[in-house]
């Protein structure tokens, strides 16, 4: 039983889509490849899947055929700097374009995303530079832990500096505050003696202003009667005689 002919519309199933476009993709990269060899042609093809990715393959380079297909294709007629200045820009569009698409597909590789195309050289070559890559993170990741520990280092002798110069400060201080407490001790261990000494003063002047006046004889005028008590003798007693006491007694003056 034959191959029955396939009806060229889109298809709709999404996995039957994805599988013939995986089968067909590969099928004309060979074919371009076997008629670069075969034919020794120029061939460039570049495929854009529906989820934007893209496959490519050229014999001489992608942007190298670009180039001439753009020399052979936009070629002008006239000499008329309009035109030519359209042409220089769409070329310089084309290049910026091709190099974009070029940037990006590297980037998607540098990501680990869309390795099916590459062959085991292409994906040692993306080794390599990943592990390159990966050796100047380190070493700059290095460099600034280094930096942060120098100026960790310098704040901590800074502080250490400053703790000193505190604490030299400080016991001054200690010192000025104990002489002045020592000063204020003394000034009032004078005055206490001062007080003390002023007040015996005084009393040592009291008492012998009283012993002076006990000394003194006092003449006292006036009748003064004395009534011995009952079973005393009527005799004045010695020590209350008038010679003793100056007391005159019998008369008022």
């Amino acid at each position: 039983m034959g191959r029955g002919r396939v009806e060229l519309k889109r298809i709709e199933n999404k996995i039957n889509r994805q599988v013939t476009f995986s089968k067909r993709r590969n099928g004309l990269l060979k074919k371009a490849y076997e008629l670069s060899v075969l034919c020794d042609a120029e061939v460039a093809l570049i495929v854009f899947s529906s989820r934007g990715k893209l496959y490519e393959f050229g014999s001489a380079g992608i942007t190298k055929t670009l180039e001439r297909y753009q020399r052979c294709s936009f070629t002008p007629h006239d000499n008329s700097s309009v035109e030519r200045e359209t042409q220089s820009w769409y070329h310089e569009i084309t290049k910026l374009k091709t190099k974009y698409e070029s940037l990006e597909r590297t980037q998607r590789h540098l990501l680990g995303e869309d390795l099916g195309p590459l062959n085991v050289k292409e994906l040692q070559n993306l080794e390599k530079q990943l592990e390159g890559s990966l050796a100047q993170v380190r070493q700059k990741k290095m460099q600034i832990m280094i930096e942060q520990m120098e100026d960790l280092r310098k704040k901590e002798r800074q502080l250490g500096d400053l703790n000193k110069q505190l604490k030299i400060k400080l016991d001054a201080e200690g010192q000025n505050l104990k002489a002045i407490q020592n000063q204020n001790i003394w000034n009032s261990n004078l005055a206490s003696g001062s007080t003390s000494f002023a007040l015996h003063t005084s009393s040592q002047s009291n008492i012998t202003m009283d012993c002076h006046h006990l000394s003194e004889p006092i003449l006292q005028i006036g009748y003064h009667q004395y009534v011995p008590a009952e079973g005393t003798s009527h005799s004045i007693p010695k020590t209350m005689s008038g010679s003793e006491t100056n007391f005159m007694q019998g008369w008022v003056l």
